[in-house]
């Protein structure tokens, strides 16, 4: 061993060590915010240092934590002088935060002659170390997105008319993104650092207490014993671990790990079980009640009560994961698949780890009744905890403690990241006023119709996705292309959920799929093959959006449960008629003459027409049944 390998031991465990306290720092003063909330004033010592933060202290301090540790677990490279160049961008950025938290928002110096000199210096830092974590810890699409706002906002003003706005100096730039919450510093960050940081530790927590290993577990014992288990227990678990983990491809990676050599055994070829895995952690992050972090984002945009929005998710989620096992089944049934074998039995499941279920039914209470997502997050963390101490096998003692803190600081460091780039787009969208522009442009070229502005919306989705993470997309299209939206007739909270189901379609999406080529990896299948698989079994990411469009799906906006169930029932009837004729089988294969007869059932059903959808819905049920008769006698 070289002389530079034997001193880089030492160093790697000291910078080990440091991330360590880093990230368990950070963990615990994200904790501890929503309970310092309720200390009365003055009772407690320190109090301008330890009690609960307004956001324009709390967001700065906690990004400076995020950037600090992604320049530690990010490193540009193994060099000396890298290291060196990594050390000197930490202490810039802890140097600017504390002119960011030091600067005076009450003077008016800086709106009369601009920035001092020291304070402009501060804000590039920021923007910077910001953009580069991102390119590190994110992608680089990410950090040219960040640049190209920037660059717009300065240089607008020599661009076509279509797309022109006033050029900004760069000193007005930054004094917006920095020194006001409506930028880097907005509501992205605030959301990032708040609700979203406290469920990634709350999903970190669950899995060193054993209860995301309590969750699979119960998933295979309710479908691992019927035909195509492991591939439907794949779909159950992901629906489970994906709300609460925020990423599709986390997802894939950690329940794919057990599912797909398990569906590879069972039959399933090796792009189906990647196909299968990836369509399924991509619906974790529309099911509630937690929804990856797109339920707290969108209760902000939308000024909607939290517990609202998971009712109105609830009936979609369900009939997304519906359509993903019935896509399952019908292969299973096609290839002639055994039955699985059988697993552990349910009730032994639920005696070790029931209660497990306890934290879960207690966020999912307090949520519904609107507490803040902040502290019920903090709370889940707590519950998790204590009720690990029930059983031996579960508890958990002060490393698995330090190792879910860790953990958690650490998977937020992306999402803080790509919040924090998102709200220099918002912020640039906001300063330029490009989001009316874009409005009229998305009006204008759907020339009013709202099929096709859908379709463009989802092009954008797709593209967006390709370099964003799916809640950092999210809030891009809601503010370019929520308005639009709505200006052609949707309601506010229908625009934003049609635009959230769709910044998810890229993770499933060919050319940039990346959730199926992370279950590619896994599976040893080809990417692109295993892209096409997972787009047709996740394709209820476009028509469930559609039918929230033209049918009242979504509870609570005109519309009750009658409407809502009708709605749903036009929406299956849509996806099992599509499932049939991608699969060609139902009950048993269909003939190109009965796909053809089927096929017509499909616009029918999508037409915005109670008479249309009725002569769907009796087309849909006689190719159904005529399939059905088919079975029998060849079974006979």
């Amino acid at each position: 061993m070289s002389e530079s390998e034997v001193t880089g031991v030492p160093q790697a465990r000291s910078i080990a060590r440091i991330v360590t306290v880093l990230a368990v720092g950070l963990a615990v003063f994200q904790l501890w915010q929503p309970l310092a909330g309720f200390v009365p004033a003055g009772a407690m010592p320190f109090e301008a240092l330890l009690g609960a933060q307004p956001a324009l202290y709390f967001r700065p301090t906690h990004l400076c934590w995020i950037l600090c540790l992604g320049f530690l677990v990010n490193p540009l490279g193994a060099a000396t002088w890298q290291r060196a160049l990594d050390w000197l961008a930490l202490l810039a950025v802890v140097w600017a935060s504390w002119q960011v938290l030091d600067f005076d928002y009450r003077g008016i110096d800086h709106l009369l002659n601009g920035l001092a000199s020291v304070d402009f210096a501060a804000g590039l830092v920021i923007v910077v170390a910001t953009l580069e974590m991102a390119r590190r810890a994110v992608g680089p699409v990410m950090m040219w997105i960040g640049i190209v706002f920037i660059l717009y906002a300065a240089f607008g003003n020599y661009l076509p008319d279509t797309l022109a706005t006033k050029g900004f100096s760069f000193e007005r730039i930054l004094r917006f993104q920095i020194f006001s919450n409506a930028g880097l510093f907005g509501a992205p960050l605030g959301i990032a650092a708040g609700a979203v940081f406290s469920f990634v530790l709350f999903g970190a927590f669950l899995q060193v207490t054993g209860a995301g290993k309590f969750l699979i577990d119960l998933s295979f014992a309710l479908a691992g014993r019927y035909r195509g288990g492991p591939a439907k227990a794949s779909v159950i678990a992901s629906a489970a671990m994906g709300s609460i983990s925020g990423s599709a491809i986390a997802n894939t990676v950690t329940t794919g790990a057990l599912t797909i050599p398990m569906m590879k055994k069972l039959g399933y070829r090796s792009h189906q079980a990647a196909g299968i895995e990836a369509a399924a952690s991509t619906g974790g992050q529309i099911m509630p009640p937690i929804m990856g972090a797109g339920a707290f984002v969108m209760a902000e945009f939308t000024n909607t009560p939290y517990g609202d929005i998971v009712w109105m998710a609830l009936v979609p989620a369900v009939l997304y994961f519906s359509s993903v096992l019935l896509y399952v089944h019908l292969m299973a049934v096609k290839a002639d698949f055994t039955v699985a074998e059988a697993g552990e039995r349910l009730a032994k499941v639920m005696l070790d780890g029931v209660h497990f279920l306890l934290p879960l039914v207690l966020i999912a209470a307090l949520l519904m009744q609107n507490y803040s997502p902040v502290l019920v997050g903090t709370i889940g963390c707590g519950a998790i905890y204590l009720v690990s101490l029930l059983r031996a096998g579960s508890r958990a003692n002060l490393t698995s403690i330090i190792s879910g803190l860790k953990s958690g600081a650490l998977m937020a460091v992306s999402i803080s990241v790509s919040c924090a780039v998102a709200g220099i787009v918002v912020g640039t969208i906001g300063q330029t006023g490009i989001g009316l522009q874009f409005t009229e442009s998305v009006v204008a070229l759907s020339d009013g119709r709202l099929w096709l502005a859908l379709i463009l919306v989802a092009i954008a989705a797709l593209i967006l996705g390709m370099g964003l993470p799916a809640t950092a997309a999210y809030i891009v299209l809601a503010v370019m292309t929520g308005p639009a939206l709505q200006e052609l007739g949707l309601a506010l909270i229908t625009a934003h959920m049609i635009i959230f189901w769709l910044a998810q379609s890229s993770n499933v999406t060919p050319p940039i799929a990346l959730a199926a080529f992370a279950g590619a990896g896994i599976a040893g299948a080809g990417p692109m093959r295993s892209a096409v698989e997972a787009f047709k079994l996740a394709n209820g990411l476009f028509v469930i959006p559609l039918m929230m469009a033209y049918t009242p799906l979504l509870y609570g906006v005109d519309a009750g449960w009658g409407d809502v169930l009708w709605a749903a029932l036009l929406s299956t009837a849509v996806m099992v008629t599509l499932a049939g004729l991608l699969e060609r089988f139902w009950f048993t294969r269909m003939s190109g003459r009965h796909a053809l007869f089927a096929a017509p059932a499909l616009p029918l059903l999508l037409w915005p027409d109670w008479r249309s959808q009725l002569a769907g819905l009796a087309l849909f049920l006689l190719m159904l049944l005529n399939n059905w008769r088919k079975s029998r006698q060849v079974s006979n």
